[in-house]
């Protein structure tokens, strides 16, 4: 009896030790194949977007100008891809630091490996969610660059991205969406960028443009694009990758993806629509160029949005960031003079503000639950806690920017000379031409 008594009592805690240890394993996060594969999927779409950039952009400039455009884009890739690994992925997502900017504990990608952190995706690897946050910060630093296209030295560029990267991107990205960043805990609603990418990006595009001046002959001689069939087909890589864009966002295979999916679709379609329509009532006829800048305006306003809006909302949302955007880059632009040459804030400036404030107006937990009602379903503080993120994002990025231009023109010029300028940046910033003739 004493015996039986002995191996109870060993027995016991042994027991509840193994009961413990089951419970434990059972609440530990566990990667969820299906979501890793979406995930990567989606990775390599946002990817593909920005050489799509770099022919939609490549295509609206002079031929003189095509290739030190599209080296733009490509270069990038190249730049962020290490900056991201270094140290830019832990500014962004690293440990809280004042609500402001990740901590430097994960440089060098240190400690980030196949297991998932349950602060950002719970069922697929953290190195994954690096992987996919990269595509994000590679494609913003590209967007910038239609605005500055064709005067803008090479040197001066590449200090320019690393440094607005690491400046303005990173610790944006940190404010909304890392853990602990002050506008994501304010409950600030941006599914997939229309703060982070769209606003910081074209804002910080503007300020570029103002900084440098206007190209030479601007408004006094045709600066038609060389190649429009180019834009369609960046246009197009861009609404493909866009998908990943968009419904990657959700970070799992399942219905919200899907209806990130179909709003992202619906509102590109929408914008284009609007954008031909306002088009040709306003000039005489509808032209393939408008209905591609169309598409894009309606997938950078629904950025925001897509992950908490209805199909519905989504047409709406179209609508209106084609016609506005149509505005800004047709009509606003002209009567301000300012040379944003290929319009990155007439679409993606004013495009992802319409997207931030519209998420505002028509976001509806029963699409997201994990998001928050609007206006229009019945919590009209959401638009203000909205306004704030729109207002704290233009103020950083136009201020910064400005800031970082100044202190990289101590080191090296900005701007091409009026020569260089004149036989357009390929041959001489990069020793080569995109169309040769034989005489």
């Amino acid at each position: 009896m004493k015996k039986r008594v002995i191996w109870a009592g060993c027995l016991l805690p042994l027991l509840w030790l193994a009961s413990t240890g089951v419970a434990w394993a059972a609440d530990a996060p566990k990667i969820d194949s299906g979501d890793t594969s979406f995930v990567l999927i989606c990775a390599a779409l946002v990817l593909l977007m920005t050489p799509g950039l770099a022919f939609f952009y490549g295509g609206m400039v002079r031929r003189k100008n095509v290739l030190s455009t599209i080296m733009h884009s490509f270069i990038i890739i190249c730049l962020i891809s290490v900056q991201w690994v270094l140290f830019g992925y832990s500014i962004a997502f690293g440990p809280d630091k004042l609500h402001l900017i990740g901590s430097l504990a994960w440089l060098g990608l240190s400690g980030i490996g196949g297991a998932p952190n349950p602060n950002y995706a719970a069922t697929i690897p953290q190195l994954a969610y690096m992987a996919f946050q990269l595509m994000f910060a590679i494609i913003t630093a590209a967007l910038i660059s239609g605005s500055f296209a064709e005067r803008f030295r090479f040197p001066a560029f590449l200090i320019f991205t690393l440094l607005w990267t690491t400046i303005v991107y990173d610790p944006l990205a940190h404010w909304v969406w890392g853990y602990g960043g002050w506008l994501g805990r304010l409950g600030v609603l941006d599914f997939a960028g229309g703060t982070v990418v769209h606003i910081s990006s074209g804002v910080s595009g503007l300020v570029t443009a103002l900084v440098l001046g206007k190209r030479l002959g601007y408004r006094k001689e045709p600066m038609l694009p060389h190649n429009v069939p180019f834009i369609v087909l960046g246009a197009g890589l861009l609404w493909f990758g866009w998908f990943g864009f968009n419904a990657g966002s959700a970070l799992a295979a399942n219905g919200l993806a899907a209806s990130a999916f179909v709003a992202t679709n619906t509102a590109a379609a929408a914008a284009g629509l609007a954008w031909v329509c306002t088009e040709w009532i306003h000039n005489g006829k509808p032209t393939l160029f408008g209905a591609a800048s169309g598409c894009v305006a309606g997938l950078v306003a629904i950025t925001p949005a897509s992950g908490f809006v209805t199909p519905m909302s989504a047409i709406v949302i179209g609508l209106v960031g084609g016609a506005i955007c149509y505005y800004a880059v047709s009509v606003m632009k002209a009567k301000l003079g300012y040379d944003d040459a290929l319009d990155t804030f007439g679409v993606h400036g004013i495009g992802g503000t319409w997207g931030a404030l519209a998420t505002g107006l028509f976001a509806s937990t029963a699409v997201n639950a994990n998001g928050h009602n609007g206006l229009f379903y019945g919590a009209p503080g959401q638009l203000g806690v909205q306004l704030i993120g729109v207002l704290a994002t233009w103020v950083f990025a136009a201020a910064m920017t400005f800031i970082i231009l100044k202190v990289v023109s101590l080191f090296t010029g900005l701007r091409a000379s009026a020569a260089e300028e004149i036989a357009g940046l390929d041959l001489p910033m990069h020793g080569e031409r995109a169309y040769d003739y034989i005489s």
